[in-house]
């Protein structure tokens, strides 16, 4: 029985990391694909836990080799998902969360169209604006900057499975646990997981 590939895209800001680390800590059978990347390290990152932390010619050379399902340039900086680390967890029949961009997502359905898609948004262009202040490491210029961006992206908001507004932290928590849990429901994957029942219950007394 396979597991479920899950996408989660989000416009910066939308508060899209914090949901996933929640729902994470809130679903043990869920893995985060660790996406390989050309940027430096953040303060407090760690290689391999947040990022796969490669040169810009390493990058390129698993590019070319086509050990990635999607790479995608941000922001001057190379971004790529392991395909063969996908495939295997999936196979097992662990769930795969991805974070990646609306760009990413489009590459991956091409591969794993039965993947579902999450789009999450925040209540408002105010209310994204005043998180990505409230971080305090981006210029006004750059803020402007990420807020053009965020309406580029939720521009594609359609193309998703699946659409989450993050007004409040837990409601949008139980909101994609719900998605979470009825994508194990769904009949085929109950069929391959309790085959031996569905045959047992069938049989005439």
């Amino acid at each position: 029985m396979s597991g479920n590939l899950f996408i989660i895209s989000a416009p910066s800001g939308a508060g899209k990391t914090s949901l996933v680390h929640a729902l994470l800590n809130l679903n043990p059978h869920i893995d985060l694909s660790v996406s390989y990347t050309t940027r430096a390290p953040r303060s407090g990152e760690q290689d391999g836990k947040d990022y796969h932390f490669v040169s810009r010619e390493t990058f390129l050379a698993m590019a070319k080799r086509g050990e990635f399902l999607e790479n995608a340039e941000v922001y001057g900086n190379l971004y790529g998902t392991s395909q063969i680390w996908i495939s295997q967890e999936i196979a097992t029949g662990r769930d795969v969360l991805l974070e990646i961009d609306w760009q990413g997502a489009a590459q991956v359905r091409r591969l794993f169209p039965d993947c579902i898609s999450v789009f999450i948004l925040p209540p408002s262009i105010a209310a994204l604006e005043s998180r990505l202040k409230g971080r305090g490491k981006d210029n006004d210029e750059v803020i402007a900057k990420r807020l053009a961006a965020a309406r580029e992206d939720i521009a594609h908001v359609a193309e998703f499975d699946y659409v989450i507004i993050n007004d409040n932290l837990n409601e949008a928590l139980r909101e994609l646990d719900a998605v979470v849990l009825a994508a194990k429901l769904t009949c085929s994957k109950q069929l391959a997981r309790h085959q031996a029942l569905i045959n047992q219950l069938q049989k005439p007394e």
